[in-house]
């Protein structure tokens, strides 16, 4: 079983800056696939970034492509998701998840393990 826990949202406002981190427990963490969706109030949850268990293969969502970094490190368990330049509509809670192959992926449904999510608003 792996728990994971973000940290890092908050308010910030447009054209600014925030950092999500997610820690992983267990001692997996190193062979799994890592991503980050969000949720935005009644929408759907949607991709955002993933990356493979080695950080070599990275995707990401269209609307975040120049904005937003994911990567990673195995020796800390931790999975990040470094986003600049936030826009009002990245507002959304920020699940990370993990998934029990090395290869990116980006289907919500490929994640075996899902965080409580983090909350990231970004004012106009």
């Amino acid at each position: 079983q792996v728990q994971l826990v973000e940290s890092g949202g908050g308010l910030v406002q447009a054209g600014g800056s925030l950092r999500l981190s997610c820690l992983a427990s267990g001692r997996t963490f190193s062979s799994k696939s890592m991503g980050w969706f969000r949720q935005a109030p009644g929408k759907e949850r949607e991709f955002v970034a993933a990356i493979s268990f080695s950080g070599g293969v990275i995707y990401y969502a269209d609307s975040v492509k120049g904005r937003f970094t994911i990567s990673r490190e195995n020796a800390k368990n931790t999975v990040y998701l470094q986003m600049n330049n936030l826009k009002p509509e990245d507002t959304a809670v920020y699940y990370c998840a993990a998934a029990n192959v090395g290869r990116a992926r980006t289907m919500l449904q490929e994640y075996d393990y899902w965080g409580q999510g983090t909350q990231v608003t970004v004012s106009s």
